[in-house]
């Protein structure tokens, strides 16, 4: 409950990090840590409350997990940006037995509570550490493929930049189901429904009083209001909210919106599993590694997990929901024998649904980190790496917009960028992110034990398309950062300069990288290849759906914590209609 807390002096926030680390590693007590929180500021029935909530939670789990049932109502698999919605609600509003199982650990330590360091997250114990194989379209480099270990997943260790997504990607959705409630009418009342938007009022497209919090950028850094001018310059106009009217248009320049409050990271534990863990009806388990499901005549009838030591098998009334990722999804299904026969059966592992498209069609946003300029006098980091966007399309046959470009305060290089040109300490960045790839992957396994990490088959670049769109994302980075707009910031330009033809498409190869958006490996859709239906049930097995990113047919525009809270969101609104 600390993300909870009032703005802090820095002193203030330096002692609670150091807290939170020692509660996390179970060397001080929930009451000492809320006594030191009522000691730094929180007065009155606000640090009574805090501490009466956060006791019942530490309390009531303690109880729930000594009491492990063997059956539960609901199993929910992953505790993500869709998962920890889905667990949230199934136990706000029904009196459903709820079982969550979490592979990592608490979100309460400071690298997820303080959204500024969050890029310590990465390959760290909060990351599933997942190295692809070797990229053609990348000459042969790995990537590094980001996805959150921990309580929160993703929305724990992410950039805290919240994204709804554009128009044309839900009504891409819609059509691909064939099933409106997919469509951008439906995804605005569902976040409005659950948003607490903090910034200009906008009540068509921005909800309040929901819970999750939504606040514009605070103290926007001046390179960023540039780029913003520089894109007005250029004709694309500008937006006031990231969220609101710029997602129905095909270009258009916002300050970027945070998942932060008072400086702490909101996470989605924070927003719907805290406020209910008090129940009786939710349990949360952290450090439980699901093997495989259990299938038993066409119907998923339990998992089979390891926690704390003990290999357990818990079964469901209802349902089980998978919502372990793009990469941990796929590879949940295929050891539960759900998957391509021709790559289960030299493994060994017993068929139980021929399902082809499971772990194909992999897609990710790609960040290309090359295009730098040095600063002409350095400027003092600002919390986060950045606070504003622009997005705009490279054909106009596109139904949306394509491209995605952040100003960096730090000047972001990809590890080959780095080693080949060693750019200066002091660099900004514009960073395109190519939002609508052509280019697909897949996710495999290499053996039946679970702890092994999936194959994953990089979706970068083996489309030339793909080149193509970057070389123009390219351009236009280097016409914003060269305008007259920005001049006051730049001593030089460092990256790329005026490459060329083959010279260019080099540098677009070695820039690129992952925006950590992993998704499509279980894609939802009305024909018959497609793994999931439009009510995220796996197509073939009773009492088994897939609610996460693994589900989009196509990805999101930008990060895609916000659409996967929509789609976690979504299948409640559908299991609560058909128990009616």
């Amino acid at each position: 409950m600390s993300d909870e807390l009032p703005r802090l002096s820095n002193h203030q926030a330096d002692l609670l990090d150091q807290c939170e680390t020692l509660l996390s590693k179970g060397r001080i007590e929930r009451r000492q840590f809320m006594a030191l929180a009522i000691g730094l500021g929180v007065g009155g029935a606000q640090a009574t409350t805090m501490a009466e909530q956060a006791l019942r939670v530490q309390q009531n789990q303690e109880t729930l997990a000594k009491a492990l049932r063997t059956r539960y109502d609901y199993i929910v698999c992953g505790s993500g940006s869709a998962g920890s919605v889905i667990a949230g609600e199934l136990a706000r509003r029904t009196g459903a037995l709820v079982l969550l199982l979490e592979a990592g650990g608490t979100d309460l330590t400071p690298n997820v509570t303080n959204p500024v360091v969050w890029p310590r997250n990465l390959w760290s114990d909060l990351d599933w550490k997942d190295l692809s194989e070797p990229a053609a379209g990348l000459d042969g480099r790995r990537i590094r493929m980001n996805t959150g270990k921990v309580l929160g997943g993703g929305s724990s260790i992410n950039a805290a930049n919240y994204s709804r997504g554009h128009r044309a990607d839900y009504e891409f959705w819609a059509a691909e189901t064939g099933d409106p409630a997919w469509n951008y009418a439906s995804a605005l009342d569902i976040f409005k429904r659950l948003e607490n938007w903090q910034g200009p009022a906008d009540p068509q497209r921005r909800g309040r009083g929901g819970p999750v919090w939504v606040q514009p950028a605070a103290n926007l850094h001046p390179g960023a209001v540039a780029m913003l001018d520089a894109a007005a310059k250029v004709g694309i106009p500008r937006f006031e909210d990231a969220n609101g009217a710029i997602l129905e248009s095909m270009a258009g320049a916002a300050p970027l919106s945070h998942s932060i409050q008072d400086g702490r990271r909101r996470n989605m534990p924070s927003n719907f599993l805290y406020p209910v863990m008090d129940r009786p009806n939710l349990t949360v388990l952290t450090g439980a590694s699901v093997d495989r499901l259990v299938i038993q005549r066409g119907r998923a009838t339990g998992v089979v997990m390891r926690w704390q030591g003990r290999l357990l098998t818990i079964e469901t009334e209802r349902e089980v929901i998978v919502s372990t990722g793009a990469l941990n999804t796929p590879k949940l299904l295929m050891l539960s024998g759900i998957g391509d026969e021709r790559q289960l059966k030299p493994l060994g592992i017993p068929l139980v649904l021929h399902r082809p498209e499971v772990g194909q069609n992999l897609q990710d946003n790609i960040f290309l980190a090359g295009c730098l300029w040095e600063y002409k006098e350095a400027l003092p980091p600002r919390a986060g790496v950045a606070d504003a966007m622009v997005l705009n399309r490279t054909r106009s046959d596109l139904d949306g917009p394509n491209m995605y470009t952040v100003h960096t305060q730090n000047g972001a290089a990809s590890p080959e960028i780095t080693r080949r040109h060693a750019p200066p300490p002091t660099c900004w960045g514009l960073a395109p992110g190519l939002m609508r790839t052509e280019s697909r992957g897949s996710v495999g396994l290499v053996s039946t034990d679970p702890d092994a990490r999936p194959r994953v088959n990089a979706p970068y670049l083996n489309d030339a398309n793909d080149v193509r769109a970057l070389i123009h994302g390219v351009e236009f980075a280097r016409e914003l950062g060269n305008s007259p707009t920005m001049r006051e910031f730049v001593k030089r330009e460092v990256l790329p300069g005026p490459l060329k033809g083959d010279e260019m498409a080099a540098f677009v190869r070695d820039a690129t990288t992952t925006y950590f958006h992993t998704a499509g490996t279980c894609r939802m859709g009305k024909d018959d290849g497609a793994v999931v239906d439009a009510k995220l049930k796996l197509r073939g097995i009773e009492g088994l759906r897939v609610a996460d990113s693994s589900v989009m047919p196509r990805l999101a525009t930008g990060p895609i914590m916000a659409p996967c809270m929509l789609i976690g969101q979504r299948l409640v609104d559908v299991l609560l209609t058909a128990g009616r």
